[in-house]
């Protein structure tokens, strides 16, 4: 770690970068450092409400302070990659919010970039950092549910009345916001032998997708149903099904707990999550384990992964026919 405590600057003084300089200002040797906005007035307030020391009304103001040893990007997704590439144009390691960039070559440019400078980047998939994560493989490998051969995740939010999310210009939809959750979840069970994907969606007026359906069949026959939604609530719920009886994750958003039934459909075991800040402090600590330790990425979620649902969004939205307007 650079010096006695760890710098961190937020890009994006909206309500995610609110929820992370609070919970900054609860982790050892971290520092909520400063917040960047394109509103100086809107910084200072920020910096106010959430103690940040420093308030910038440019992205390019905070990317230059060399006191930041780490910048978290909570801006809208069409704004990821030029954001992200500024960091890294001034030696900034970078925590990037999910979806990682627009669309995978966005994202593979910016991760070569990072790499031919040299700078750590990594994406903010929150639940990859979990410690529950682990405690959902370790019951699975411990043979309680037999063999999982499938898996069922949902996730949706009434949050249709955003506009960024309606957006097609600001990389809109349930997919990038709510479906990326689901497919990671999916992937952190299953693996990333993807052998077959099919999919549908319903569209908003503005022609991004609303809800949708993907189907995925992963090596040896083992399948994942993901619905994602920014219509509905719906229970969060992830459901691993297995040759003796089935787990229950409560909340793939940020996992709660896990329940194992029997193939008598009893109880058998419930597994709960350890006392958080917020669930963000795990991919902060991540990030500076890495910068500890000299790393380029974070071995919770590898760049390889992150290009790789990047490619699976892209192959989505074609086959419903999204294009955002700045590809």
């Amino acid at each position: 770690m650079l010096g006695n405590k760890l710098n961190v600057a937020i890009m994006g003084a909206g309500n995610i970068g609110g929820i992370m300089a609070d919970t900054l200002n609860k982790i050892k040797n971290v520092r909520c450092y400063a917040i960047g906005s394109r509103s100086k007035v809107k910084a200072e307030s920020f910096a106010k409400k959430h103690g940040c020391k420093k308030a910038y009304g440019s992205y390019e103001q905070l990317a230059a302070d060399k006191k930041v040893d780490l910048v978290y990007i909570a801006t809208p997704h069409s704004e990821h990659y030029e954001h992200a590439k500024l960091c890294i144009e001034h030696g900034k390691p970078v925590l990037c919010e999910k979806a990682f960039t627009a669309n995978a070559a966005q994202a593979e440019d910016l991760l070569a970039f990072a790499k031919e400078r040299n700078v750590l980047i990594t994406e903010a998939i929150w639940t990859r950092y979990m410690p529950m994560l682990q405690t959902i493989k370790d019951v699975l490998d411990s043979g309680a549910i037999g063999v999982p051969t499938m898996l069922t995740a949902n996730l949706g939010y009434a949050i249709n009345g955003v506009a960024r999310l309606n957006d097609p210009a600001l990389a809109g939809g349930a997919l990038l916001d709510v479906g990326v959750y689901a497919l990671n979840f999916a992937s952190m069970i299953f693996g990333s032998a993807v052998e077959k994907m099919t999919s549908v969606c319903t569209y908003t007026k503005t022609g991004v997708d609303e809800q949708n359906s993907i189907t995925l069949v992963f090596e040896g026959g083992r399948m994942a149903v993901l619905n994602s939604s920014m219509l509905s609530i719906s229970d969060r719920k992830g459901i691993i099904y297995g040759t003796k009886g089935f787990a229950v994750v409560e909340n793939i958003n940020n996992f709660e707990s896990i329940t194992v039934y029997g193939s008598d459909y009893k109880k058998r075991a419930r597994y709960e999550r350890p006392k958080q800040i917020s669930g963000y402090e795990y991919e902060v600590e991540a990030c500076a384990e890495a910068l500890q330790k000299g790393l380029l990425e974070c071995p919770q979620m590898p760049h390889t992964e992150t290009i790789r649902i990047m490619r699976m969004m892209d192959s989505l939205r074609e086959e419903w026919g999204i294009k955002f307007p700045f590809e």
